[in-house]
């Protein structure tokens, strides 16, 4: 059995529902369908679940909202007409959900954006279905609650429960191709809620290890998944196969194709994954799976993000000092604040973070408690900070990797502001200014995928 993830593209208009029956209708182990909400059709084009978004926030600051709900339902009407559905009840079904679920939230916010959000998902579902029954399969629409996805009550951020597992499991009685929305489960009150970001590729994750699939397939619209982002670098080196920690690594680094999360049901049950372009079937796509050999390619990829900021600590003998660290991160900790790197060396720390957590008073308030409360000799907030992170399980057993990332930067004039690597040695953190990022990474791409492979592995 096959679970099989489309993503926002895959299905933002009638060509690409006509794409995504022919490749469920190619496969009789395509059992089990998840779709996002319709997504950009063109460059310029705006996301259903955008035109959502701001249709709850109008209901929410009280404004009219009747032109953006018209425009989200013709929406739909132009990829059903353009399929000749016959979906005037459909329709009606959508507007009169959308008009419920205002008239029922309006009063409470967050559950106002989850339901009106998730809406995007689950009529896209129930379209889905219905076109697929057109083309002669036996296909059918399930809701989140129905397959059994229950979740945390936690507005924007919903969490599988346990029990859902053996619940899903139980779709593999059901006949025919199963449509399910993606994006949304059900809390044990009966509440929509909606996961964090990449929430269909989440529930994708969570249905497939649910009903222990052979494969997890996430069709998006690329042929594979790229070493590093085309857009820094032209036509990349294409992965054939990466491991779940090396693809958590490079997600939760700035890769695009999964967030961080949404890997963990099928990582932890097993279930190989394949990134297929929806445009392209026929193409190989990646693999993302358990072990893979690494003496030929080490490195898996290379990303990078901007945006992050270094609080700087110097205080003399902080080596000896017992419960320092504990005490800064304390501080962070009472504002809020969550951390990415803490690289340290006798008398120093460095605390690194998304900038956009000091907003407001937070920075000073921060700067003067380390500077009060542990008597420091100096603290500062140093700005314009990337984090590029080179990762591969194959560093691990391969002499001499670090050494060529800091020949490559250096020979490119590029300052290292930082240098971190873990214990498990699956990735390396460089910290550089952001201005210098996009050279930094093409450096580092030249370095590990355009020159012969480095050093000897260790045996």
């Amino acid at each position: 059995m096959k679970v099989a993830k489309f993503g926002g593209s895959s299905v933002a208009s009638a060509t690409q529902f006509r794409k995504v029956a022919d490749i469920v209708s190619s496969d009789v182990e395509r059992r089990i369908v998840i779709v996002s909400a319709p997504g950009k059709r063109f460059k310029d084009d705006v996301k259903v679940t955008d035109m959502l978004i701001q249709l709850a926030q109008a209901v929410i600051d009280g404004k009219a909202y009747d032109e953006v709900l018209d425009e989200i339902v013709k929406r739909y009407a132009e990829i059903a007409n353009e399929l000749e559905l016959t979906a005037g009840e459909f329709l009606a079904e959508l507007q009169d959900d959308l008009r419920w679920k205002i008239s029922e939230y309006r009063n409470e916010p967050c559950r106002l954006m989850d339901v009106i959000k998730a809406s995007g998902e689950d009529h896209n579902a129930r379209l889905m279905a219905l076109y697929l029954q057109e083309t002669g399969l036996e296909a059918s629409y399930v809701s989140p609650r129905e397959a059994g996805i229950f979740v945390t009550d936690e507005p924007g951020n919903a969490q599988i429960l346990p029990e859902s597992y053996e619940k899903l499991y139980q779709l593999r009685n059901r006949r025919g191709v199963l449509v399910i929305p993606g994006f949304f489960g059900y809390s044990l009150d009966g509440h929509i809620v909606t996961f964090p970001r990449g929430g269909s590729d989440i529930s994708g994750s969570i249905v497939a290890a649910g009903v222990k699939a052979d494969v997890y397939e996430n069709f998006t619209d690329v042929d594979s998944i790229y070493c590093v982002n085309p857009s820094i670098i032209a036509n990349p080196r294409k992965l054939k196969e990466i491991t779940y920690r090396e693809m958590r690594e490079l997600s939760y680094s700035g890769f695009s194709v999964f967030h961080d999360e949404a890997l963990e049901p099928v990582y932890r049950a097993g279930i190989p994954v394949c990134v297929k372009n929806t445009n392209n079937p026929a193409a190989p796509g990646t693999w993302i799976v358990a072990k893979r050999n690494h003496q030929e390619e080490p490195i898996a990829g290379i990303a990078s993000d901007t945006g992050f900021c270094s609080i700087n600590i110097s205080k003399y003998l902080m080596n000896r000092e017992i419960g320092f660290g504990r005490r800064v991160l304390q501080i962070l900790e009472d504002e809020g604040i969550s951390y990415e790197h803490t690289p340290s060396g006798i008398d120093n720390m460095s605390v690194i973070l998304r900038a956009s957590q000091l907003e407001g008073e937070k920075e000073k308030r921060i700067l003067d408690r380390i500077q009060t409360e542990l008597e420091v000799d100096e603290v500062n907030v140093e700005y314009g900070l990337a984090l590029i992170m080179v990762v591969g399980e194959g560093m691990e057993r391969t002499v001499g990797m670090a050494a060529k990332a800091t020949t490559a930067l250096a020979k490119a004039n590029i300052n290292l502001e930082m240098i971190n690597q873990g214990s498990s040695e699956v990735s390396m953190m460089f910290g550089v200014k952001e201005e210098v990022v996009t050279n930094a990474v093409r450096a580092l791409y030249e370095a590990y995928f355009q020159e012969l492979p480095v050093g000897n592995s260790v045996k």
